[in-house]
């Protein structure tokens, strides 16, 4: 045996094996793909090189050293084999981003159903078509000959550039034997062994994607690798054949295997009644999506003329198509709650929905290499700035019967601390706003800085200055505090409090003091304590402390924690103190004998839908407390406007408000097993045995 086929055994798996944290591998991230999408997966369902993850990415290095190291053949085939690869991921990752873009897309869509994680993670492995067929025509392309006539042997190589009668030929043989066969070869799919086995795993997703296309099993693969390498082949045959029959062919192929999958209707109804006889001849997105709603009907390829011969031709395409391409398909209609976002760092606009689909998917963390793309991220604020220049939809979802929408302001968090941005960044949301109100939203939620004190008094700034708005404008932040509050323990007798005058630190200390806790805030400013005093009942006062020494903390060991420490800071905490955090971004855990809480956060009601990227760092189906604070006040139909100062009276009923529609609280798993499994102050117990709840 080669002696280095142990290491490099130990180095796949070390690519493989998940890291302690649950981060997923080096190379593959902890939310797999549902691979096993069929109903009864058959034999060759998964890639050969499934186990290696996101490792299969270097199956294009061996392309790579042959173009560097100058060892290309005289068709440059490694280099024009690279080329097309990446032509056909900017392709796909172009039509990623206008499906997406609800600006572009949204009034035209076919289907409502929403996309989900599960088509997300069993669609991840959409591009191993790529690689596959790479290597295919590389192997077809490196034997000797593939016939031999009257002594002289014919190899798949010396090809010209340009062939513009072979390219016509292509057209031809396209449209004749594979569109035929693939029609026949669908149909077989469809019957009772071949769908369960395989065919099922690409019908699991009823609403698709452009890259939806290509989600199929190995096997299923195989058989298309065969059946459209017939054009590429029939025109080498009859002499047609050039280097840009292959990047016409597999460009154009997935060009119109996208389209057919992207959901939304683009193809201009004036041309279909100029050119009826068209209908036939090229499918539409609507066309293919019958398939997939209907299943047993439009089995084509790309040319419905093989339905119509084949009676499979659903009679309802025409209507839909017709239907959708006027916007009546999918009717728009104002959602009945927003939720205001903003980015955070700088590479984080690479976390949009319509940007990228896995990296949205998991909780965002820039990794060491994206960096490399910071010019590009810079780039595209600039031109959101420039060519959006107002708050934009990023995504839509459901909650039971209300329509959800997540808008995003267009600014960076570090945006939001320059005071020479505070107008523009106003404006941009006083006016979205405005336009929600217009369209008849009923609730408007505020997220992150969105509502800062300083830029717009918790959003009090737009109520005022629209005073008669229906739409009710709603900060979240009670719910918040409620979160920060579910997760103190119920002996707890004192707390030592930062960033204790701001909205939510004013907000928890008033509560903690009103039953009991001695609560010492750490403030330089009197008057901001007093002001937090004079809010308290008389007889509570007493609970009330100033400090304006953080070494106070020491003889705290539970710190609820508004504003940013520094590691200096964290070390006057004595050992085993609890950090119970409300500030952004979440403290260094730089103390390992301390418990640091996660960011005030819930998971969604199982009704939820449509949710198929994280909100920022938060887990999948998880928002940020306040989030889940304008859909509470959503559900409940509450007619007041939460913004301004937080009113405690009102946490333990938006708490209870939160429990009964479905919200759970996030649980800090480190919490649970300091405490020895004992769950009690977290989540899952919905607060049971906090300090809050058992002092209701």
């Amino acid at each position: 045996m080669w002696k280095g086929a142990d290491r490099v055994a130990n180095w796949v798996k070390a690519l493989r094996t998940p890291k302690k944290d649950g981060s997923g591998s080096m190379f593959r991230s902890k939310y797999l793909p549902a691979q096993k999408a069929a109903v009864k997966p058959g034999f060759l369902y998964e890639f050969p090189w499934e186990p290696l993850g996101g490792a299969k990415y270097l199956m294009f290095l061996p392309f790579v050293y042959i173009v560097a190291a100058g060892l290309d053949d005289s068709d440059n085939w490694a280099f024009h084999m690279l080329c097309l690869v990446a032509l056909r991921y900017i392709q796909a990752q172009f039509w990623h981003f206008v499906s997406r873009n609800h600006a572009i897309s949204g009034k035209t869509r076919v289907q409502s159903r929403l996309v989900d994680f599960a088509q997300v993670d069993r669609e991840e492995n959409w591009d191993d078509y790529i690689i596959l067929q790479l290597y295919v025509a590389t192997a077809v392309h490196m034997l000797p000959w593939l016939y031999c006539y009257q002594d002289t042997c014919y190899g798949y190589r010396d090809f010209p550039l340009f062939h513009g009668k072979g390219l016509l030929q292509l057209v031809l043989i396209h449209a004749g034997p594979t569109e035929l066969i693939y029609y026949w070869l669908h149909r077989a799919l469809h019957g009772h062994a071949l769908y369960a086995k395989y065919h099922s795993h690409h019908h699991a997703s009823f609403v698709t994607e452009p890259i939806s296309g290509s989600a199929h099993p190995f096997m299923e693969h195989l058989m298309y690798t065969a059946n459209f390498a017939i054009p590429l082949l029939g025109t080498w045959a009859v002499g047609g054949a050039s280097i840009a029959m292959f990047y016409a062919y597999m460009l154009g192929f997935d060009l119109l295997n996208i389209i057919g999958h992207c959901n939304f209707e683009f193809f201009p109804v004036w041309f279909f009644k100029a050119f009826p006889f068209m209908k036939y001849m090229i499918y539409t997105p609507s066309f293919h999506s019958l398939h997939h709603s209907r299943v047993h009907t439009n089995f084509c390829l790309f040319m419905p003329i093989y339905d119509y011969l084949g009676g499979t031709l659903d009679p309802k395409s025409w209507d839909l198509y017709f239907s959708a391409a006027e916007g009546k398909a999918v009717p728009e209609r104002a959602p009945d709650a927003i939720f205001l976002g903003h980015g955070t760092e700088i590479l984080s606009v690479f976390h949009l929905p319509f940007l990228s689909r896995s990296f949205s998917a998991k909780p965002y963390k820039a990794q060491p290499w994206m960096y490399v793309l910071w010019p590009v991220a810079v780039q595209l604020l600039v031109a959101m700035r420039i060519f959006v220049g107002k708050v934009f939809v990023a995504d839509k979802h459901r909650l039971g019967k209300l329509e959800l929408q997540t808008w995003v302001t267009p600014a960076c968090a570090i945006e939001f601390f320059f005071k020479g941005q505070w107008k523009r960044i106003n404006s941009y949301i006083e006016d979205a706003i405005v336009k929600a109100d217009k369209q008849g939203v009923k609730v408007f939620g505020l997220g992150a800085l969105n509502k800062n004190e300083a830029l717009n008094g918790g959003g009090a700034l737009f109520v005022q200055n629209n005073p008669h708005l229906k739409m009710r404008v709603v900060h979240g932040n009670t719910l918040t505090a409620a979160a920060v509050l579910r997760k103190i323990p119920a002996d707890t007798k004192s707390v030592f409090i930062l960033g204790a005058t701001s909205k939510l630190g004013r907000a928890i200390s008033l509560y903690l003091a009103v039953r009991g806790v001695k609560c010492t805030l750490l403030t330089l400013s009197k008057e901001r304590f007093d002001k937090v005093v004079d809010d308290c009942p008389k007889q509570f006062k007493g609970n009330l402390v100033r400090t304006e020494k953080i070494s106070d903390g020491a003889s705290f060991d539970t710190w609820v924690v508004g504003r940013f420490l520094s590691n200096k800071e964290q070390e006057v905490a004595p050992g085993g103190t609890a950090f119970h955090q409300f500030v952004v971004p979440m403290l260094p855990e730089v103390r390992k004998d301390c418990f640091y809480s996660n960011m005030p956060a819930f998971k969604l009601p199982s009704e939820a839908q449509g949710f198929k990227s994280c909100e920022m760092t938060m887990g999948r189906r998880e928002v940020h407390a306040c989030h889940a604070g304008a859909l509470v006040h959503a559900l409940e139909g509450w007619q007041h406007h939460e913004v301004g100062p937080i009113d405690p009276e009102r946490i333990d009923t938006t708490w209870n408000a939160a429990r009964k529609h479905g919200f759970e609280l996030v649980a800090d798993e480190e919490w649970v097993q300091i405490n020895g499994g004992e769950v009690s102050p977290t989540a899952s117990s919905a607060g049971s045995g906090s300090w809050a709840e058992q002092n209701n």
